[in-house]
C-alpha cells in the first residue's frame, strides 16, 4: 500500500499456516499482521491477559482503586513473543511510535536516565503470520547474528546462540512481560502492557520506574482521531495525580480501515513500590463529535527481588 513509486515487490519467503495451538519457536520468521514488518522470534513469554470485554462467571466488585466498579477480571494465559524487527522495515511503520526500541534504566554510572536496545518488540501470538525463507540472514538487525545462527538441520533453521540465552537470563526481570490489560469502548480497543524497570535512589528517596506499551485499535470502519489523553495515577504512598494533554507522544493518530492501529510506549515513576493507572482517551469523529475511550486500569508492581539494572549496551 505504501510502496514508493517505481519500486517492485520481491519475494521474501513462503507463508506457513498460522498455529492455532501451541507456540512458535525461537528462530520463527514472521510478518506482523497489523504493522506489516518482518521479524524473527527470540523467545516466548507466557502472560496473563486481563480482558475486560470478557465477562467473568462470578460478578464481584473490582479491587482496583480506579473505581471502574465493574466485575472482577480473571486473567487467562496468553502467549507473547520477544522479537527482532527488520531494520529495513522500521522507517515504513508509520502507525508506531518508538517502535524500534525497548527502553531500560541506565546503569548508575551513566548520566542518562534511559537507554534503548533498538529493534525489539513484544508481539501477541495472533499478530504473527509465519513464513519460511532460504536466506541465511533473512532479517537485517545488528543483534541477529549475535543472537541466532543458521542450522539447516533444524526447523526453523535459526537457533539461539549462547549469547541470546545469557542475555535473556541476565535481563529477564526488565524484559519480562507478565500482565496484559485490554478493554473496548465504542469499537476502540485499548491494550496496555506494563513493565517494571527498576528503582533509583534520588535525594535520599527511592524512585520506582515503569514503562508501558499501549496499542489503540479501531475495530470499526468509521475514521476516528485521537485528540486528548486523561490519566489518573495512584501511588501506594497515597498520592493521586491527574495528567491531561493533547494526543500521545506528540501525535494525534488517525485510526482508519486502512491503518486501524497505533502503538506507543511511555514511562512513569512513583515514589512508592506500587500503584495503579487508569484513564481515558478522547476521540473525534468526522462530524466533529467526541467520545471517551476507557483505558483499562492496570497495576504498577515492582519486582520483589531487586537486582542490578541491566547492561545491554556492552557486548
Amino acid at each position: 500500500r505504501n510502496r514508493p513509486e517505481g519500486k517492485v515487490l520481491e519475494t521474501v519467503g513462503v507463508f506457513e499456516a498460522p498455529k492455532q495451538h501451541g507456540k512458535y519457536e525461537t528462530g520463527q520468521l514472521f510478518l506482523h499482521s497489523v504493522f506489516g514488518y518482518r521479524g524473527i522470534v527470540l523467545f516466548p513469554w507466557q502472560a496473563r491477559l486481563y480482558d475486560r470485554d470478557v465477562a467473568s462467571p462470578v460478578t464481584e466488585k473490582s479491587e482496583n482503586v480506579a473505581g471502574h466498579g465493574s466485575k472482577e477480571v480473571k486473567g487467562k494465559t496468553h502467549t507473547y513473543y520477544q522479537v527482532l524487527i527488520d531494520a529495513r522495515d522500521c522507517p515504513h511503520i508509520s502507525q508506531r511510535s518508538q517502535t524500534e526500541a525497548v527502553t531500560f534504566l541506565a546503569n548508575h554510572d551513566d548520566s542518562r536516565a534511559l537507554y534503548a536496545i533498538p529493534g525489539l518488540d513484544y508481539v501477541s501470538h495472533e499478530d504473527i503470520l509465519p513464513y519460511s525463507s532460504t536466506d541465511q540472514v533473512p532479517i537485517q538487525h545488528e543483534l541477529f547474528e549475535r543472537f541466532l545462527m543458521f542450522d539447516q538441520t533444524k526447523v526453523p533453521p535459526f537457533v539461539a546462540r549462547d549469547t541470546l540465552c545469557a542475555w535473556q537470563e541476565k535481563n529477564h526481570p526488565w524484559l519480562e512481560l507478565s500482565d496484559v490489560h485490554r478493554e473496548t469502548t465504542e469499537n476502540i480497543r485499548v491494550t496496555v502492557i506494563p513493565f517494571y524497570m527498576g528503582m533509583r535512589e534520588a535525594q535520599n528517596s527511592h524512585v520506582y520506574w515503569w514503562r508501558y506499551c499501549i496499542r489503540l485499535e479501531n475495530l470499526d470502519s468509521e475514521v476516528v482521531q485521537l485528540r486528548e489523553r486523561h490519566w489518573r495515577i495512584f501511588s501506594l504512598s497515597g498520592t493521586l495525580e491527574t495528567v491531561r494533554g493533547r494526543g500521545v507522544v506528540g501525535r494525534e493518530p488517525v485510526l482508519s480501515k486502512e491503518q486501524p492501529a497505533f502503538q506507543y510506549s511511555s514511562h512513569v515513576s512513583l515514589q512508592a513500590s506500587s500503584g495503579h493507572m487508569w484513564g481515558t482517551f478522547r476521540f473525534e469523529r468526522p462530524d466533529g463529535s467526541h467520545f471517551d475511550v476507557r483505558i483499562p486500569p492496570f497495576s504498577l508492581e515492582s519486582n520483589k527481588d531487586e537486582k542490578t539494572p541491566p547492561s545491554g549496551l556492552h557486548w
